[in-house]
């Protein structure tokens, strides 16, 4: 069988998003076909309150679904539809803007450490003006899977597949067959995930640095592995990895700020929506 190789290896760069919130933008912005169906992932960590504490006052977001995973801290989620959510360590929100979603999320918090990622995931276009959803998972409501090598794997979305284990995660999206884990590889591990043919696959490096197929990603760096064959990671020093596949869409992707849709003219509509007052409506 062949194996996944890597196409491109990337770091992000620094930036901020919402009321002055430090992160560091992984992919995102230019060609986004490259990572279809994801269009954004935002790295977020500091100790520092001055970087996250003023937060992401209401905003609005249309054809498209935001997952944030929060490793440390807490940040409440409020939106037009009444949906509350308090965000803690371990914890994730799923929220499928769709038709449209006007929301805040703030920290409850003053000081510590708060860590975490944020991706963009596609909708196509058949469901991107649909009714917009919510969902909060409490750290206990997401899968957790031990191999008896010490690799541990918190299943976000999809079905984690390794060493005859076949645990499905919190989440599971039929449009473009998300598979979401945090992957922690003792030293000396190794693992091969069973992922779709034909899955766009990513892999960001947080902690430590892995092998792929012989190649070295250290810390910081973000893979980009063909769409076709077997996954093959280990750790001689120990890792810890997000690991993101996806179905590729395959659907012109016109993007102005928090509105992604497939063409100009629709982005312009939901322009047109905001100004009126109609955006939610």
């Amino acid at each position: 069988m062949s194996t996944r190789e890597i196409l491109a290896i990337s770091t992000g760069r620094a930036t901020s998003d919402g009321a002055g919130v430090r992160l560091t933008r992984l992919f995102g912005g230019a060609a986004p076909e490259r990572f279809d169906p994801f269009l954004m992932l935002d790295e977020f960590g500091s100790d520092n309150p001055d970087e996250y504490i003023a937060g992401f006052p209401p905003h609005p977001h249309r054809g498209f679904e935001t997952i944030t995973y929060m490793i440390e801290g807490r940040m409440r989620h409020e939106d037009h539809l009444g949906n509350v959510g308090l965000l803690e360590s371990g914890g994730v929100q799923w929220m499928t803007a769709a038709r449209g979603v006007i929301h805040s999320e703030m920290p409850e918090q003053k000081n510590g450490l708060m860590r975490g990622f944020q991706l963009w995931l596609n909708l196509p276009a058949a469901s991107k003006m649909s009714d917009p959803d919510y969902r909060d998972f409490a750290p206990a409501q997401i899968p957790k899977v031990r191999l008896p090598c010490g690799i541990e794997a918190v299943v976000i979305a999809g079905c984690f597949r390794a060493d005859g284990l076949d645990q499905p995660g919190a989440v599971e999206r039929p449009d473009t067959d998300p598979q979401l884990y945090d992957l922690q590889l003792p030293p000396g591990s190794d693992i091969e995930p069973t992922l779709p043919e034909g899955h766009r696959l990513l892999l960001y490096v947080f902690e430590g640095e892995v092998s792929v197929s012989g190649e070295t990603v250290a810390k910081n760096q973000l893979a980009r592995l063909s769409d076709e064959g077997a996954l093959r990671l280990s750790s001689a020093s120990g890792a810890r990895v997000l690991l993101l596949a996806g179905r590729p869409i395959e659907e012109p992707i016109v993007q102005y700020g928090p509105f992604v849709m497939n063409s100009r003219e629709e982005i312009e509509q939901a322009l047109r929506d905001v100004r009126e007052g109609v955006f939610t409506d």
